[in-house]
């Protein structure tokens, strides 16, 4: 545990102390798009993030190399080398992106291509566990498809989720949060190596998002781009594809004991197939109604447009902040619930406290549509958001037709949008002061 916390400290300082020359480079580079109509910031931010975080990852992967138990890791998989291979070609696209908007289908493509690399070098789903079934070995074309078809679907949902100051960094870092847990206690309770590499990519991705978050959050100073959002979601798929695919469920040797016992006790099995889904719920809900979406709308998928969760969020009334502390929510809510059911499936304070804190949530996500008013006595002591509205006199002509002009005295006397009878009678004598210096003039 401790090389683990080594290797997230030193990813974290690394990403954190290059961002800074990495944002100068960028204004200089002139990665600095004009403001769009989606976009919620107000002034021109550099992008290429994704630079430092690249670095990050290599200083990480340097660092575990050298270190007396993960170096295992390096001796015994070829995974890690097959992680930098294909995050260094998606970064080198995302940074041709973010500096020339390269077509959508052309990205396409190359997330594609990463992720045939990985596969080649060996970072693949062999297996899946299925409920009912078992283990069920995949051929080499099946592995290939599934392997390729998560790592694009993954990508694409954490760069659409990419459009709030700290939003994709945060909802990520949570991901790889939960997923080391998971990841860790296969490795450490049970003994399985296979499941080192997943730990270490989810210790390397924390410390790329916890580095990269002091400049991003709001208001941001350097966006992470496509380089970034790419390459952290292709990092969170290298994770999910190596626990899911190359850890061996029968290792765990769970079949014992009655069958109600044995159902609990496979659990964590099956949860492979439900972690990679949860740690990407959010995103990935947000991929599937853009296409949907932007398909009906007759519209290319890739198409942008200000219909994503966190702008509906803010269409509610939520600001900035709070939306997304509210995405934060929701996604540790689902990662960390699906993890603590794979601990223990069998307990119902677990399914309780994710029901309490789901009610908790949605109460957070509609309190902007109820806003409470506070009653007349007590306005003083309360924000001004939560007081009633004064009601506006009506204008002088309306008055003068309705035959109700305010007395001159005592608060009725009072015109209209804050004006004075000190302001009036300046306004009165304003035109004779005129004619007279007018009349001064034509004299002299």
């Amino acid at each position: 545990m401790r090389e683990y916390l080594l290797t997230l400290c030193i990813t974290a300082a690394v990403t954190y102390l290059l961002t800074g020359p990495v944002r100068k480079f960028a204004i200089v580079a002139g990665a600095m798009p004009e403001i769009r109509a989606r976009d919620v910031h107000r002034e021109p931010t550099p992008r290429l993030g994704g630079i430092a975080m690249f670095f990050g990852l290599c200083a990480g992967l340097l660092v575990a190399d050298h270190l007396t138990n993960l170096n295992e890791v390096f001796e015994k998989s070829n995974e890690p080398r097959a992680l930098l291979s294909g995050a260094a070609l998606i970064w080198l696209i995302g940074v041709l992106d973010d500096k020339f908007e390269i077509d959508a289908l052309i990205k396409l493509g190359g997330q594609m291509i990463a992720a045939g690399v990985m596969v080649v070098q060996g970072l693949t789903i062999l297996w899946i566990p299925v409920p009912g079934v078992g283990t069920v070995a995949l051929t080499q074309w099946q592995g290939t498809l599934l392997t390729v078809a998560l790592v694009v679907i993954t990508i694409n949902a954490v760069n659409f989720v990419d459009g709030l100051d700290g939003l994709a960094a945060g909802m990520v870092c949570i991901a790889a949060a939960a997923f080391f847990m998971y990841a860790y206690r296969i490795w450490y309770s049970y003994g399985i190596e296979a499941a080192a590499p997943a730990s270490l990519f989810a210790a390397i991705l924390m410390g790329m998002c916890l580095g990269f978050l002091p400049h991003n959050m709001h208001p941001a100073r350097i966006f992470m781009g496509d380089s970034g959002s790419m390459l952290i979601g292709l990092v969170l798929a290298a994770g999910a594809i190596s626990v899911t695919g190359q850890v061996d469920p029968d290792v765990m040797k769970l079949f014992s004991g009655s069958e109600r016992n044995a159902v609990h006790q496979m659990v964590p099995v099956y949860i492979p197939l439900l972690m990679p889904l949860t740690i990407i719920a959010i995103p990935a809900a947000d991929l599937i109604l853009a296409i949907v979406r932007r398909t009906w709308r007759g519209q290319s998928p890739f198409a942008a447009d200000r219909g994503h969760l966190h702008h509906r969020l803010l269409e509610i009334g939520h600001s900035h902040s709070r939306a997304v502390l509210i995405m934060y929510f929701f996604s540790a809510l689902i990662a960390f619930g699906a993890l603590a059911y794979s601990v223990n499936a069998a307990s119902m304070w677990i399914v309780l406290s994710v029901v309490f804190l789901s009610a908790i949530g949605l109460v957070l996500l509609l309190l902007p549509r109820f806003t409470p008013r506070a009653p007349r006595w007590a306005e003083g002591f309360v924000p001004p958001r939560y007081r009633r509205r004064a009601r506006t006199s009506p204008a002088p002509a309306e008055q003068h037709a309705r035959g109700t002009v305010p007395a001159v005295s005592g608060e009725a006397g009072r015109t209209p949008h804050g004006s004075t009878a000190l302001s009036d009678l300046a306004e009165s004598t304003a035109g004779p002061a005129r004619s007279f210096r007018e009349h001064q003039k034509e004299r002299a």
